[in-house]
């Protein structure tokens, strides 16, 4: 055979192989591709799931004097790897050990409880066994990293703690419904939660910050979690809350409650200028204890009738209008009138010497549902329509737009409806057949406290970010007026006879003036029409009454024993007033410049030698500072026409000396120095025990007396 010959037979061959083993990889292809790729897609799902998204860290609520409101906890749930190779080398000789520091961590089971269920899992090989049900926190966790069989880590001891962030507010009830609350998202597990109430939900697209990938690689036989994209941890929400206020608030409310054994109660502090809410509670009767458990001050169950503290609205509407004026004279009679076949009866009806003729400022005064009844139906029972409409025309028929989920929706009838009958205009012009929220009738107060200005309610002030704030919301404008700058005197007028002659006169006090109305309204039912023996007080109004600061409504639902709303709401009103008074400076400074004479020194509280100053410098009272050098605190010797500030010595481990302070600057100091306080009364300290100067102990509790 010729070379040639031979060089062609090879060169075949070599093409025949190729060719055949072309056509072998193709067919490889086609069959991978169409007969075997459910087992490929199920590796590929493996691969994908090692994929995981995480959520970075939630933003924190804070009050508007920087204290925490809510923060995210990390806790752990306890899961056990009883399949681990490591684990069937020592169990049977350490779950004894196990079991027992097991019961002393979680002492609602007992040792053998624990140990039956460890080798119950065991025998099942169990790879993710819940040990216990509690989350345990993280001074928890390095000590159960101690444990028998759990210190050889995950591999070798099984140990797999689960990490999930829990929502904490550390003052306990404060506001809770405000803050809102949390429930499980989408994600689950660590970060899951999402907001679904109150700020959280509000402000949850600031506060839950931005996704982020996490992938398991398997490095050299270990799995590792390697984060390809980081995430945006939350921002930070600071709320209009004053958590001093809030304390104040919540627990006068709680003492009424308790008191009157009511069903439920709500008191909102609002700041008259910006509208900011510096203070709200809701406590409703859970198990024999006042909880928040629902947000009654804008949710449905708070969506009222709200009884005699409409009556300002109804006024307003004939004052605007000019049909009456204050002086005006409306017979009421005996305090009972008969209209169509239902009668509307004065709750001083039957008393001696009541009724007959009265003024509009008298019937104001003296919360006579005949009176306004009278008024409203006398000027606009042949035009419903424009006294309806005036309501309208100043949104009490809206919602205030609070952005916050579960806003109720008020409801004011309109003439033509189903359910309006000849008697509805009587009935709504003194507070019933409509349905309004506690705070939306505070808003109208307010606005009249504010000259006719309708702020929004204002919960969250700014947003910040590692300590700072970066983003401000500004005070909002509902109406610039909702009425006449002459209507506004006249209304704010008839608020401060309420307290002077009317139905608040009994929580008038000579330290200070407020201006408000009661409000005292049968409870309906839907198949008994209203109950006679369940009634809802309250107490809306504001202070001081010259120059408004705060606004102020109090609701007490269905309370047992006294029902009225000046001897059930307008305590807690009073109450917290008296509380503001002594702890705003502001307030404090204005109310003694109107009451001090001429050539007449002040009673100068003991204090911080700052704010001391402050107080001297605005009273226009010189002092002698001259042995204040380097001193903190202060007591004042006041001589004829000057006041002395003598240095106020603070010694470690002995009791403070508080005689002659304020509540704040007293509080303050005691719990500076590691005690504990108990207060009672209001103005400055007058008694003291122990008394200054004994030895002390951190913990120990003082007890303070408080006079004017």
């Amino acid at each position: 055979m010729d070379l040639r010959k031979i060089i062609l037979t090879r060169y075949a061959g070599i093409f025949a192989l190729i060719l055949i083993f072309s056509v072998a990889l193709v067919v490889r292809i086609v069959y991978v591709q169409f007969t075997t790729s459910d087992k490929w897609e199920g590796k590929l799902q493996i691969l994908e799931n090692q994929k995981e998204i995480i959520q970075g860290n939630r933003g924190n609520i804070y009050s508007t004097d920087g204290r925490l409101l809510a923060s995210s906890v990390p806790f752990y749930e306890l899961r056990f790897d009883l399949g681990a190779p490591g684990v069937r080398e020592v169990f049977h000789k350490e779950v004894d050990a196990l079991a027992g520091e097991l019961s002393r961590i979680f002492p609602d089971k007992s040792k053998q409880q624990f140990k039956n269920e460890l080798n119950a899992a065991y025998k099942k090989r169990a790879r993710y066994h819940l040990v216990h049900r509690r989350k345990i926190n993280y001074d928890e966790l390095k000590r159960v990293e101690n444990f028998p069989i759990f210190k050889r880590g995950k591999f070798k001891g099984g140990f797999m703690p689960e990490q999930e962030y829990v929502r904490y507010t550390p003052h306990g009830n404060l506001a809770f419904r405000t803050i809102g609350i949390m429930n499980k998202g989408a994600f689950g597990g660590e970060h899951g939660s999402v907001g679904i109430s109150g700020i959280e939900e509000q402000f949850e697209g600031y506060l839950r910050g931005g996704e982020g990938l996490m992938v398991r690689q398997n490095l050299s036989g270990r799995w590792v979690n390697v984060s390809t994209i980081e995430p945006e941890n939350g921002k930070d929400a600071i709320t209009t809350i004053d958590i001093y206020l809030q304390d104040m608030v919540h627990n006068a409310l709680e003492k009424q409650l308790v008191k009157s054994q009511a069903e439920y109660g709500t008191a909102i502090l609002m700041e008259v200028e910006t509208g900011k809410i510096r203070a709200i509670s809701n406590l409703g009767l859970q198990n024999g204890r006042y909880n928040e458990i629902y947000n009654y001050a804008i949710g449905h169950e708070g969506c009222t009738e709200p009884g005699s503290t409409f009556k300002l609205m109804s006024l307003m509407v004939a004052l605007e209008e000019s049909k009456v004026d204050t002086s005006d004279v409306f017979d009421v009679k005996d305090g009972k009138w008969k209209i169509y076949d239902r009668i509307i009866y004065d709750s001083d009806y039957g008393k001696p010497n009541y009724g007959g003729p009265m003024t509009v400022k008298e019937i104001f005064e003296h919360s006579s549902n005949v009176g306004v009844a009278m008024i409203i139906d006398q000027f606009y029972a042949k035009n419903p329509k424009a006294y309806i409409d005036r309501l309208y025309s100043m949104g009490l028929n809206k919602p205030l737009g609070l952005g916050m989920k579960g806003e109720a929706q008020p409801y004011i009838k309109y003439p033509g409806e189903k359910n309006w009958w000849g008697t509805s205009l009587a009935y709504i012009s003194h507070g019933y057949e409509i349905q309004m929220t506690p705070l939306q009738v505070l808003t109208f107060y307010n606005a009249i406290a504010n000259d006719g200005k309708m702020m929004k309610p204002m919960f969250v002030e700014a947003i910040g970010e590692n300590g700072r704030r970066i983003e401000h919301f500004s005070p909002e404008v509902l109406k610039s007026s909702i009425c006449s700058r002459s209507t506004v005197k006249k209304l704010q007028a008839l608020l401060e006879g309420v307290v002077q002659n009317g139905t608040a006169r009994s929580l008038r006090t000579d330290r200070y003036s407020f201006a408000g109305k009661t409000g005292t309204a049968k409870v309906a039912d839907m198949q008994h029409g209203y109950l006679h023996h369940k009634y809802r007080a309250s107490f809306a109004g504001y202070f001081p009454a010259e120059n408004p600061k705060y606004s102020c409504i109090v609701v007490v639902a269905e309370p047992k024993g006294a029902y009225y709303g000046g001897s059930v709401a307008g305590p807690v009103f009073r109450e917290i007033a008296d509380c503001v008074y002594a702890t705003d400076l502001s307030l404090d400074i204005a109310q003694k410049k109107k009451e001090i004479a001429p050539q007449q020194l002040p009673n100068i509280l003991n204090g911080l030698v700052n704010e001391t100053t402050i107080v001297c410098r605005e009273l226009d009272i010189k002092t002698d500072q001259s042995g204040t050098k380097d001193a903190d605190w202060v007591y004042t010797v006041e001589g004829e026409k000057s006041v002395e500030l003598k240095p106020r010595i603070i010694v470690e481990r002995q009791m403070p000396n508080v005689f002659g302070m304020g509540a704040a600057d007293a509080i303050y100091l005691i719990e500076k120095s590691g005690l504990k306080t108990k207060i009672s009364g209001v103005g400055k300290v007058r008694k003291q025990f122990p008394e200054p100067g004994t030895n002390c102990q951190k913990g120990q509790l003082v007890y303070l007396e408080l006079g004017a």
